[in-house]
């Protein structure tokens, strides 16, 4: 009897964690599942997702360098309220200058949208998927 108790509040405490999870969480608003040959460049540019985005909503999923995606693997694109889809990618020569004019919003907005990019722009690569979306709609 003992042990169906310790049984039983375990699965309630368990159902609780899971419920509160569920309402503090926000959902993913947008999927996909990994194709032969995809990287994290890649996906973000095909499916309009930040770079940063992809690997923020994927964390404890996607490692560092990208190097563990497999085959029909589900990935989150955004989450509820925080899904930027307002995309560009970093070319050759761009600067964040650029980039943002380009785009029609500010350097800071810029920054704002992609917190993994240094304050003088000088870590973005050609390939990288940056958020450009108006200070506004860009969560």
């Amino acid at each position: 009897m003992f042990k169906f108790a310790q049984l039983t509040a375990l699965a309630l405490t368990a159902v609780f964690a899971v419920a509160v999870k569920s309402q503090t969480s926000p959902s993913c608003t947008r999927n996909y599942s990994v194709r032969l040959g995809d990287y994290c460049d890649l996906i973000s540019a095909q499916q309009n997702v930040s770079t940063y985005q992809l690997a923020t909503v994927n964390a404890g999923i996607i490692n560092a360098d990208c190097s563990n995606l497999f085959l029909r693997e589900v990935l989150c694109l955004g989450l509820e309220g925080q899904d930027c889809d307002q995309v560009s990618v970093v070319q050759e020569g761009d600067s964040c200058w650029a980039i943002a004019t380009a785009a029609s919003i500010t350097v800071d907005t810029l920054l704002d949208n992609n917190p993994n990019v240094a304050t003088d722009c000088s870590n973005i690569y050609p390939g990288e998927v940056l958020c450009v979306a108006p200070a506004s709609t860009s969560n």
